[in-house]
């Protein structure tokens, strides 16, 4: 009776719905992430602010939204606050839940990776001459990124799958769309089913990518073209040199 009634929905007729769904979570990933990376620097650099009020302000925002409950932040930005005026719209709510909820956890990511660049290197950029935002941007902020990679990519997928609790607001994603469509044919089950299906084929290649690039990060290769071609550029001059130098302890009777 089980098989006489599973997959028996005309998913063709369903597509469009679903893949709508898809692209809506894709966008509340990728604006929520690039937000909660924005927002989770801007406190990690606060809590390394040598100003009190910066300092606590940051620590406030952190210790708050690590311990209240993402569902509970969607429902005080999308219901709350209209009752206090102030009306977002689902994709509004969804996003600035996500960015407040996940920028508290990797702020703390953040902080951690700059904390964990020993502070030798600074001494020795200050050294050489170079002045705070270089010293952040060229010494600090490429060692920091290699340390912060895997709690960033744990935290995207995170985030992926945390989408789906927006179905409470019908935000339009994967999830609102599955219920739609639960609630039109009256086979829930094989509905999430299928929708667990299409969050797996989303989560683990992401995550496998993310990997890949975790690893090849601490072997050493550049993360940024950029840096690719200074390094490029640099071991080309070393080949160059040690090639004129050999010539020419080679010509030295």
């Amino acid at each position: 009776m089980f098989h006489a009634s599973f997959f028996k929905i005309s998913w063709g007729d369903f597509g469009p719905a679903l893949l709508e769904g898809l692209l809506t979570t894709l966008q509340y990933t990728l604006v929520g992430f690039i937000g909660a990376v924005v927002l989770g620097m801007l406190a990690a650099l606060m809590r390394r602010s040598n100003l009190k009020l910066l300092k606590f302000i940051a620590a406030v925002y952190t210790e708050f939204f690590k311990n209240i409950p993402l569902l509970v932040i969607v429902f005080v930005i999308y219901f709350g606050l209209a009752t206090s005026g102030i009306k977002l719209d689902a994709f509004a709510s969804g996003t600035i839940a996500l960015i407040l909820f996940y920028g508290a956890y990797l702020s703390e990511i953040f902080r951690a990776a700059m904390n964990g660049v020993d502070h030798g290197q600074t001494e020795g950029a200050q050294a050489l001459g170079m002045k705070g935002t270089a010293i952040f941007f060229h010494v600090i902020a490429p060692q920091a990124v290699r340390l912060a990679l895997p709690g960033m990519n744990a935290y995207l997928v995170d985030l992926l799958k945390g989408t789906s609790i927006l179905v409470t607001i019908a935000a339009g994603e994967l999830m609102a769309q599955g219920q739609v469509i639960a609630a039109k044919t009256f086979a829930p089950l094989e509905v999430y089913i299928v929708i667990a299906v299409i969050y797996f084929a989303l989560c683990y290649p992401v995550s496998q990518l993310l990997l890949w690039i975790e690893r090849r990060v601490h072997r050493g290769d550049p993360l940024f073209p950029g840096r690719r071609r200074r390094l490029q550029k640099i071991r080309r001059e070393l080949a160059e040199t040690y090639s004129v130098t050999t010539a020419t302890m080679r010509r030295v009777p």
